[in-house]
């Protein structure tokens, strides 16, 4: 393993970096700020034009160039360290792996290339109002009719789903059955009839979206993968989701608490000081360099593990969980060697570092849930890493 960048992995972050510095203009994170969706079609549309949205093992299935695993990552981190609206690629890139490995071929053409040239966009329809992170309790219901499928029920916290082609729908087909074993999942395009999004709002600010399926007719050939083998399909999405890694959001808030510290200020008595002088601060700001460093290297071991052929089942829930509970750490730390003006939020004139301390401390709680809650996260690397029983 190298925990160094190779010259070439340099220059691809720095190519990476200038391009995100060029295109996320004040006036466009405004615009995703203001609507809370994360997504710019312009903005995918110049990742595709120079290679750097297709991940590497589905490159060759549509003629993209093929990156390595660690030439992605770095990738996917100037994005995320940016704060790059690509929330509803990500999710698209996640379904499209799940397609390539269990879909059918006809859906592979019609699907795959349009996916991956950034044209098409798939959200996620996992979680139910009333089964929360236990996603095998859903009761969103689909029953065949003919070559069709009847599809009725609700999903929450379908981010996207607004915009979204399609919502890749975990659907329950057999209730006489044990709940992991009578789902199947389907890919249920957003402008059939039945199909409506309503905005749920969350502290963050992000916008999603409880979907509602009412009478929501399909054709069979959106089912991917065989009846009642649902939960092994999705499981195909869960791997990779659960291997995510927030490090990078932690390395964009020590960026700008260390130009915060840096800042002379002059207090109500006229004396003129420097927050870095105080070794309090430094202190502080050494703690969320440490978290930086220990959530990249998490995440680096799953690269590792993936480039050998080994699946990260628990070391990937140990990133998401050590780097989402670090970031929310970090935010409260910074927040409070800030003061009350920390809390001063984005558009504020007064707001230090263009109120991103507020915003990132928001932001940071829902990372605990997004991809499966701390608990969940928990929970696996109990029991598949660790061997421990079923509590």
């Amino acid at each position: 393993m190298q925990f160094t960048d190779s010259p070439e992995l340099a220059q691809l972050r720095t190519e990476v970096r200038d391009h995100l510095t060029e295109v996320m203009t004040p006036e466009r994170r405004e615009r995703i700020y203001r609507s809370g969706v994360s997504h710019d079609k312009d903005l995918i549309a110049g990742l595709v034009d120079r290679g750097w949205f297709v991940p590497p093992h589905l490159a060759e299935a549509v003629g993209a160039p093929v990156r390595t695993a660690v030439e992605q990552s770095a990738i996917d981190a100037e994005l995320m360290y940016a704060d790059a609206p690509t929330y509803l690629s990500a999710t698209t890139m996640m379904v499209a792996s799940v397609i390539h490995h269990a879909g059918t071929d006809e859906m592979k053409e019609r699907i795959l290339g349009p996916a991956l040239g950034g044209e098409v966009t798939i959200a996620l329809g996992f979680t139910e109002p009333e089964s929360g992170s236990d996603v095998a309790a859903a009761a969103t219901r689909a029953v065949r009719d003919g070559d069709d499928w009847v599809i009725n029920g609700s999903k929450m916290f379908t981010t996207n789903g607004h915009i979204a082609d399609y919502v890749f729908l975990l659907a329950r087909t057999d209730p006489t059955v044990p709940k992991h074993k009578g789902l199947t999942m389907f890919l249920v395009p957003m402008d059939t009839p039945g199909c409506d999004a309503q905005a749920v709002w969350t502290l963050s600010g992000e916008r999603t979206n409880i979907t509602f399926y009412s009478d929501v007719r399909i054709g069979d050939e959106q089912r991917i993968g065989d009846v009642n083998a649902g939960w092994s399909v999705l499981n195909i999405a869960l791997v990779d989701e659960h291997a995510s890694s927030w490090g990078p959001h932690l390395a964009r808030l020590l960026h700008h608490a260390e130009a915060w510290a840096h800042e002379k200020r002059v207090d109500d008595q006229g004396v003129t000081a420097t927050p870095i002088d105080d070794p309090a601060t430094r202190r502080r700001l050494a703690r969320i360099a440490m978290e930086v460093e220990v959530s990249d290297l998490l995440q680096q071991r799953c690269l590792w593990m993936s480039g050998n052929g080994d699946m990260p089942i628990a070391e990937g829930p140990m990133s998401k969980l050590y780097s989402t509970e670090a970031l929310e750490r970090a935010t409260e730390d910074v927040v409070e060697m800030v003061g009350p003006d920390g809390l001063r939020s984005y558009l504020e004139p007064t707001a230090p570092e263009d109120g991103m301390f507020e915003q990132t401390m928001r932001f940071s709680l829902g990372t605990t849930i997004y991809a499966g809650t701390s608990e969940v996260q928990r929970t696996i690397i109990a029991q598949r890493g660790l061997k421990l029983p079923r509590t």
